[in-house]
């Protein structure tokens, strides 16, 4: 009796072995979806849910009340303002440093070095990095103290590492190896083709950087730049080490109202994680959207 399959059994076959198949990938997924759905997705329902509920568990939009305050407005302004600063400075300086290194005829061990160096020097923040800063150029800094045996005083001029300014300098510290790092790949991405078409049809350097190279670049510029901003937005612990939790951030403003001991607020706390997360989507979808123009560049 032969056991060869019909062709009914020989589709039945081929159609399971192709679900099969479209179901792989899926699994990969998996762990990615839970991961997500856990550490984002359900902390984020569970701040949404704390915005809209009062002391007592009943519905309530009264967290939202303060964000007309002149505290919460000057928060967010100061906080996007910081923001804002150190991600166009790193921007501007990153590329520049990047272009150096990919297309400025350095040393390979020269390129290699900074692109580690920049690595190791993007995650290097937080009370680590803040109390660096204050060991180096602190009012009793070895810096500060080497420069007033000069006879200089930077404190005396103005300076202040606990001020505003003195945070978007420690931020700009990791944010400018950062944006090397993003912005490397994309220079290094560049066609000799192009540079060598436009030099054929008489153009000279600048005018292929002004009509060719960067219209490519810059929405991976942009969104590298939209990326540093919400790097620095949601930065927490340096702020509060540095300046001692006196400069009014809205991550500081959050940990003042979830754990003070005088507000203890946990509502309205949650209203202004939520209102954080507002302006970090917007970001983010800006990234996001520029990348695919890019990705669409380079293709």
């Amino acid at each position: 009796m032969s056991t060869t399959p019909g062709p009914t059994g020989a589709r039945t076959a081929l159609a399971q072995s192709g679900r099969s198949t479209r179901l792989l990938p899926w699994l990969g997924v998996v762990p990615f979806l839970v991961f997500s759905g856990a550490f984002l997705l359900v902390p984020t329902i569970k701040l949404i849910l704390g915005s809209v509920q009062d002391s007592a568990g009943n519905f309530s939009l009264a967290n939202y009340e303060d964000f007309t305050s002149k505290i919460v407005v000057g928060a967010f302004t100061t906080s996007i303002e910081i923001s804002l600063v150190t991600a166009v400075a790193a921007a501007i300086f990153g590329f520049l440093m990047a272009y150096a290194l990919i297309s400025g005829g350095l040393p390979k061990p020269l390129r290699a070095a900074v692109l580690t160096f920049s690595g190791v020097a993007s995650n290097f923040a937080g009370i680590p990095l803040a109390l660096a800063f204050i060991f180096t150029i602190g009012r009793a800094g070895l810096a500060t103290v080497f420069l007033k045996g000069l006879g200089i005083d930077p404190y005396d001029s103005g300076f202040n590492l606990y001020s505003k300014i003195g945070l978007e300098i420690v931020y700009f510290y990791f944010q400018l190896p950062l944006m090397i790092l993003i912005i490397a790949p994309a220079i290094d991405g560049l066609k000799s083709e192009w540079r060598e078409a436009a030099e054929n049809l008489g153009a000279s350097s600048f005018t292929f950087w002004r009509r060719v190279a960067l219209p490519i670049l810059m929405p991976s510029l942009l969104g590298a730049t939209m990326l540093l901003f919400g790097n620095a937005f949601g930065a927490q612990a340096t702020a509060y080490q540095l300046t001692g939790g006196l400069l009014n951030l809205v991550t500081l403003l959050i940990g003042d109202q979830l754990s003070g001991d005088v507000l203890h607020t946990p509502g309205k706390g949650f209203a202004l994680a939520v209102g954080m997360i507002v302006v970090m989507a917007f970001a983010l979808a800006a990234y996001a959207i520029l990348q695919r123009r890019a990705e669409r560049w380079r293709r």
